[in-house]
C-alpha cells in the first residue's frame, strides 16, 4: 500500500506561522493539516515534525515571555495532532543556536527513503539547505512535493519539486509570474479559519 509522509522543518514552520499571525494568536496545528490536507487532495499516514525551544534569558521582556508562549502553545497544538511524531532538538547554550533540528530531518528524509517507509513525501520548510536530501530521495524513486506559507518560499525548490504555495486571499501571489510556474501551484488559504487567540 501506497505511503504519504510529510516532513516539517518546524521551527522553520512556526517563524512563519508568527509573522503571519503573532505575536497574540497562533495557528492550530491540527486544522492547519487538516486544510492542507483537504486542499492538496492527500492524506498523510505519517507527519514528522522537527524543532527545538527558544532559550529563556535570565530576565525576560513581556515581549519575549509572549513569543516564548505563544511559541509554547503553538507546538502543544502540534504534539496534539494524530499521526505526528515531534522530535525535540535542543539550543546552544553559548550561541542559542538550533542543534541536531536539520541533521535528524534531513537523515531521516533520506534513511526512510532507503528503507521503503514512504512512497510519496511532502516537505514544509523555507530554508533551501535540505535541497540534498529532497535529491536523494528523488533518486530512490519517491515522488517529492514542497509545501510553502506565502512568505516562506524556498525558491530553490521550485526548480525541481512540485510546490504547492498557499496564500492568503488579499496575497500579490496571486498575480506573480514564476520562473518555473509550471511546477508551482498558487493555492489559495484562509489561514484565519484556524487561528487561535493567546488569552
Amino acid at each position: 500500500m501506497s505511503k504519504t509522509y510529510l516532513f516539517i522543518d518546524g521551527t522553520n514552520l512556526y517563524a512563519g506561522q508568527y509573522e503571519l499571525v503573532g505575536p497574540h494568536r497562533y495557528v492550530d496545528f491540527s486544522s492547519f493539516i487538516g486544510e492542507i490536507e483537504k486542499k492538496i487532495r492527500t492524506a498523510f499516514d505519517k507527519i514528522y515534525f522537527y524543532a527545538s525551544y527558544s532559550p529563556k534569558s535570565k530576565h525576560p521582556t513581556h515581549k519575549e515571555k509572549l513569543y516564548l508562549k505563544n511559541e509554547a502553545l503553538f507546538y502543544r497544538s502540534v504534539k496534539n495532532t494524530k499521526r505526528t511524531i515531534f522530535f525535540t532538538g535542543y539550543r546552544s547554550k553559548t550561541s542559542g543556536k538550533e542543534k541536531e533540528v536539520d541533521v535528524k530531518l534531513a537523515v531521516d528524509i533520506v534513511d526512510f527513503a532507503h528503507r521503503n517507509y514512504y512512497d510519496r513525501m511532502y516537505f514544509i520548510s523555507g530554508d533551501a539547505d535540505f535541497m540534498h536530501g529532497l535529491n536523494l530521495a528523488k533518486k530512490l524513486k519517491k515522488k517529492v512535493y514542497v509545501l510553502a506559507l506565502e512568505n516562506r518560499i524556498p525558491i530553490r525548490f521550485t526548480y525541481n519539486f512540485k510546490t504547492y504555495i498557499f496564500v492568503s486571499k488579499n496575497s500579490k501571489l496571486h498575480s506573480r509570474r514564476f520562473e518555473h510556474q509550471q511546477k508551482i501551484a498558487i493555492v489559495p488559504f484562509n489561514i484565519e479559519s484556524f487561528v487561535r487567540s493567546i488569552a
